[in-house]
């Protein structure tokens, strides 16, 4: 199946509670599959097609503030006008899954894939010092596995999660393993699991409120504190990444999303001609793998960034090195997606191979 109908599928058997989202290209998939499956009538799944995306990042943002596992799912210009509730729903500690398959920009652009949302993903596109948990899918077996590993996250940790994923692997068909089903959490393992969870009901644990706004800059900065807290603790425990043939590598390719394939690919070929190359693809793009590109970028004698941008996550890989290796950027932007001959010619062409 196509990966945004993986996306789909893996919802209603994780025991999602409610889906909120806006038809945009390369994404539509999603909800359309959604609606077909017609979950409210066997899981009891809400599914909504709001007005807007304003409107559904909203609805996000009020099912999770009561415990529920709740979602959304858009694609680049969408998202930016989702970007002021998802500011909300981080500083109001919330779970929730926000799905981005990208497509090219600025502005409305094209509907073909990008990975040009990348600083808006993990630098914080609404207001305000806060991180979404990234996570950066390149199969359709993993846009369906990632949103279960999403909800894990985000429910652990009280974060909102993004799956940025591209135009290609939401379009593309693979075969996927779906998730066993799951049953939906009942009220009261909610009230169990979630003792911060807003009801209505004043009887037993109280109604909490919810709110974003503090007017005391003091406690709005202890705030603050627990953020940065908790951001450091997602870190530690939850960078995630992914190596191929590094081991004796030379030069290194890294890469995320369905470049990450690409670059396998003209990996293979660049052994075939005798030069030593191995890829980094990073699965976790915030909390980015800073180490792990710092080790490798010790013993290799060049780094060569491949996006469908014009130069995003290598700010991320320079960041990340303590050593004077040289880093090289290779990218198409537009909606064009590069083959891995071009990344071998980039390759041989920036390290003079």
């Amino acid at each position: 199946m196509k990966g945004n109908e993986a996306i789909a599928h893996a919802a209603v058997r994780y025991g999602v509670d409610g889906y909120f989202g806006y038809p945009i290209t390369p994404q539509s998939e999603i909800l359309e599959t959604l609606e077909d499956m017609m979950p409210w009538k066997t899981t009891g799944m809400v599914v909504i097609q709001a007005e807007s995306e304003v409107a559904a990042i909203n609805m996000v943002y009020g099912g999770a503030a009561t415990g529920k596992a709740c979602m959304t799912s858009s694609s680049s210009p969408g998202v930016s006008l989702k970007q002021e509730g998802i500011s909300y729903i981080a500083a109001g500690q919330l779970p929730a899954l926000i799905v981005n398959c990208m497509r090219g920009g600025p502005g409305l652009g094209t509907i073909q894939p990008s990975q040009s949302d990348y600083f808006q993903a993990t630098k914080g596109g609404g207001h305000g010092d806060y991180h979404l948990i990234v996570l950066a899918p390149a199969s359709v077996q993993e846009m369906a596995d990632f949103v279960g590993l999403g909800f894990d996250l985000a429910f652990k940790y009280r974060n909102p999660v993004m799956m940025l994923a591209d135009g290609v692997i939401g379009q593309m068909m693979e075969k996927v393993q779906l998730p066993p089903y799951r049953q939906r959490r009942t009220d009261e393992e909610i009230a169990r699991e979630c003792p911060w969870a807003v009801t209505g009901r004043p009887e037993g644990r109280g109604p909490n409120i919810m709110t974003t706004l503090e007017l005391d800059p003091v406690e709005m900065e202890v705030h603050n504190h627990v953020l940065q807290e908790n951001y450091r603790l997602i870190a530690e425990r939850e960078t995630r990444w992914e190596e191929t043939d590094t081991d004796d590598a030379e030069y290194l390719i890294i890469a995320f999303g369905c470049v990450a394939r690409i670059c396998r690919k003209a990996v293979e070929d660049a052994r075939e001609q005798g030069i030593k190359v191995g890829v980094l693809r990073p699965i976790t793009l915030w909390p980015f793998p800073g180490e792990a590109v710092r080790r490798l970028g010790r013993k290799v004698k060049g780094i060569l960034v491949v996006e469908l941008n014009a130069g995003q996550m290598i700010e991320d890989v320079r960041l990340s090195l303590d050593s004077q290796v040289p880093v090289h950027h290779f990218g198409r932007t537009g909606g064009i997606v590069m083959d891995p001959d071009e990344v071998l010619v980039a390759l041989k062409e920036k390290f003079a191979l």
